[in-house]
């Protein structure tokens, strides 16, 4: 097995680990920034619901609460308001999705699916539990989801949701009587769910992956030729040619020139140490040859 062989096969196993270890660290730090840009997404998403139901109970249903008397307009619920604000967005990001979700809803559209009853379940059996994060694989493929208790802390709202005959008349006309009471003070009744898609900030962070990798592997490439290339010319090339003149040396062949012995590296002062035992043994051959 030649030298250059040797320093090959070293270069590629050290290499092939180098390889290894960088893509699988590359790859996690890849797809955790990616799930951390996702959770951000969700998190501002979800402070949007947040901001459009504080905004409905402090600007909003105080100049509308009068005309529940004669009409009841869904636009002064914070629930409603903010389901609505965030559809507006829908329209234009529909893979992102906000609801509400309730075990008993007034409005049927806030109703629990099943995934989201078992959040709210969640929630119930942890009340010191403020969020919850998971992933879950949707029609429109990975997502990633955050959630936030719905929870009774104001004594206001029983007035719609204790019982049907404290509910506001023009209310029942519109929903009826049958769904969103029964509801307690400090109770958990549902969850604010958000859902953003990862499949987007996940195909970014593969085709990261895959740019940082083929990089790689070409500036290995390159200092594999590179380095080559030199072996070839300092270090292979003199030795063979030091090997192929001892070998005419050995049979008295001494017509061989010495070799270039100028600079301080190894090879220098190997070809130096070549040239003086060239120069001993011809003239210990001359002294034999004397006598």
């Amino acid at each position: 097995m030649g030298l250059r062989l040797k320093f090959n096969l070293v270069l590629i196993v050290v290499f092939l680990a180098g390889f290894a270890a960088a893509g699988w660290v590359s790859r996690q730090l890849l797809q955790e920034n990616a799930r951390d840009e996702v959770i951000r997404d969700a998190r501002l998403m979800m402070e949007a619901a947040i901001s459009v139901r504080t905004y409905t109970v402090d600007q909003i249903r105080p100049h509308l609460i009068k005309q529940m008397d004669e009409v009841f307009l869904p636009q002064t619920v914070p629930a409603f308001a903010a389901t609505e604000a965030i559809s507006t967005l829908r329209k234009k990001y529909t893979e992102y999705s906000y609801k509400e979700a309730t075990l008993n809803p007034t409005n049927p559209r806030n109703r629990t699916a099943d995934w989201e009853a078992d959040i709210v379940n969640t929630f119930r059996q942890y009340p010191d539990r403020k969020e919850m994060v998971g992933e879950r694989q949707s029609s429109s493929g990975k997502s990633l989801f955050i959630a936030a208790p719905i929870k009774i802390g104001n004594p206001a709202c029983l007035q719609c949701h204790s019982t049907p005959s404290a509910a506001p008349p023009t209310m029942l006309k519109i929903y009826g009587e049958a769904n969103g009471f029964g509801w307690k003070h400090n109770e958990i009744v549902g969850a604010q769910v958000v859902s953003v898609p990862m499949d987007v900030p996940l195909a970014k962070a593969d085709r990261a992956f895959t740019t940082f990798m083929a990089s790689l592997a070409g500036v290995f490439l390159s200092v594999f030729i590179v380095l080559n290339i030199m072996l070839s010319w300092l270090i292979v090339r003199p030795i063979r040619q030091m090997s192929e003149a001892a070998d005419k040396i050995s049979t008295g062949d001494f017509g061989v020139p010495e070799f270039k012995d100028k600079g301080k590296d190894e090879m220098s002062v190997l070809g130096s140490s070549f040239n003086r035992m060239r120069r001993s043994l011809e003239k210990a051959m001359q002294m034999i040859g004397d006598q």
